[in-house]
């Protein structure tokens, strides 16, 4: 059952296809393939992960209906060579979120490790994956084969071995040492990798590399605790340089982080910690994070307004000369979207930043387009647009030396600053 559906999907992709993508991507054309396996098996292994909530089945199936599903199964071609934009681009931003909350970058990067290729291509292929799969159900939908109920039944089918594997036995063993857990994963993963081997499937490869990429999302949840709700649905930078906000978030255990950063210089923001909300959702955030520093800043009661007072996104990655997200940022838009949430009455002006190489014009714009991405991200997360607004700044108002590369990374960057509270 996992083989025919994944060859019905990945059939679906032509030469010319796969000779796009990689052309798009600068990725050869058998990386790519490998990308689109491993891809295609996560996110299926992610709805299958759910296929027993019937309120997220219907959600997926309200995805693919009202012609939604159809435009995709027109545009295949077009997304292979442009990637996903207008209504597609839509779908795929509600989606990805949808099957892997805060991680999709954590799932990206297993893919990149996997195919062997870079992390912005594998969030690209990623996004590729993805309205494949919403085409397959689309599909099926239109033959009249398949509703939500049946959707959640062919996902069981589709992943025989996750009860086995991930499902009680991860969950059960949440109590154990983190040795012990990846000790299990190892196991269940060589298991998967020697069955591919020895059958001579070749989409058993991917799923095994899934069984990889759903077991550590597993130990992951398992260790960390409730994680804050996904709702359907940019380099960073330096840490806050203006003064230490003046009160500290509420007392919080620190928090284990079973997955290594995106980018290595988010080590430096410190160990993860449990923090409440007001409104008493909790966030798993670095201890010096900017989230920190803004939770800490509206959470002081004299804290005045400053036109000075900005804080500066650290943990968001744009891909290189263009205003598109990577994966790994969207735990950090998640974060800012739930502190929004949680002080309903604070406004923010969103201002974007480069360095100063290029045409000053042209980082003018380039900035705008970055601080006008996020607010939209953060629109989609539920905040009213009202609440916000964004401006690009170019190569004005550096907060690190230009002549050096670690200086201009501190430049290209997102900042917020708080207008009311």
């Amino acid at each position: 059952m996992a083989s025919a559906m994944m060859d019905a999907i990945l059939g679906m992709v032509t030469p010319d296809m796969k000779q796009a993508i990689a052309s798009r991507l600068g990725e050869s054309s058998q990386a790519v393939t490998g990308g689109l396996g491993a891809a295609t098996a996560a996110t299926l292994g992610g709805l299958a992960a759910k296929a027993g909530d019937s309120g997220f089945l219907g959600q997926i199936m309200g995805l693919v209906s009202g012609g939604g599903g159809q435009n995709i199964l027109g545009s295949l071609s077009s997304i292979a060579s442009g990637g996903p934009s207008g209504a597609t681009g839509d779908l795929v931003s509600k989606f990805l979120p949808m099957v892997f909350g805060s991680q999709q970058g954590q799932v990206t990067n297993q893919i990149a490790q996997q195919a062997g290729i870079s992390t912005g291509s594998a969030g690209s292929i990623l996004k590729m994956a993805a309205p494949l799969v919403l085409g397959y159900f689309a599909k099926m939908q239109s033959a009249g084969s398949l509703n939500a109920s049946s959707l959640g039944g062919m996902l069981k089918a589709e992943m025989p071995g996750m009860g086995s594997i991930p499902g009680a036995g991860m969950l059960k063993g949440a109590a154990d040492t983190v040795g012990a857990g990846a000790g299990r994963a190892a196991s269940a993963i060589g298991s998967g990798v020697d069955s591919a081997a020895a059958s001579g499937s070749r989409w058993l490869v991917p799923l095994a590399i899934l069984g990889a990429v759903i077991l550590a999302w597993l130990l992951f949840r398992s260790l960390s605790g409730p994680s804050t709700p996904a709702a359907p649905a940019p380099v960073a930078a330096a840490a806050d340089t203006t003064a230490p906000a003046p009160a500290a978030p509420a007392p919080a255990a620190p928090a284990a982080d079973a997955t290594p950063p995106a980018n290595p210089a988010w080590a430096a923001l410190g160990e993860m910690t449990r923090v409440k909300l007001p409104d008493g959702t909790e966030l798993n955030i670095p201890a010096n994070g900017v989230e920190s520093k803004l939770i800490a800043y509206l959470n002081d009661p004299n804290s005045a307004i400053a036109g000075d007072k900005w804080f500066d996104f650290d943990r968001l990655l744009f891909d290189t000369g263009k205003a598109t997200l990577q994966p790994a940022s969207q735990e950090q838009v998640n974060n800012v979207g739930a502190i929004l949430k949680a002080f309903p009455k604070v406004k923010i002006r969103l201002g974007g930043y480069t360095d100063n190489t290029g045409n000053a014009a042209a980082n003018v714009k380039l900035s705008e387009a970055r601080a006008n991405g996020v607010m939209a991200e953060l629109v989609k997360l539920g905040t009213d647009a009202g609440r916000m607004s964004a401006k690009g700044y170019g190569e004005e108002h550096p907060v690190a030396d230009n002549a050096t590369e670690e200086g201009r990374a501190k430049n290209r960057r997102i900042s917020m600053r708080v207008t009311e509270k």
